[in-house]
């Protein structure tokens, strides 16, 4: 198991996710993302949007998805 921050993931906060791929990590972010922005939390809204982008578009969302790969496989293990 490794973790990540929603900060490390480009939203605003220290949220910790754990997760043994980088996917589980990713989709544990977009639910927190969903759920925070849902709730009325600004601060998470602009992270929220740009995570549907993401999803919306995929190819041009690669860059960022080969990111979060490589940053979730230079982690230790927790």
């Amino acid at each position: 198991m490794k973790t990540m921050t929603c900060r490390a993931l480009g939203g605003p906060c220290d949220l910790e996710h754990r997760g043994a791929t980088a996917d589980e990590v990713i989709k544990a972010q977009d639910a927190h993302l969903k759920e925070a922005a849902g709730g009325g939390d600004a601060a998470h809204g602009p992270a929220r949007e740009a995570m549907k982008a993401r999803w919306r578009h995929p190819k041009r969302s690669m860059d960022w998805y080969r990111e979060a790969k490589a940053a979730f496989a230079a982690l230790p293990e927790d």
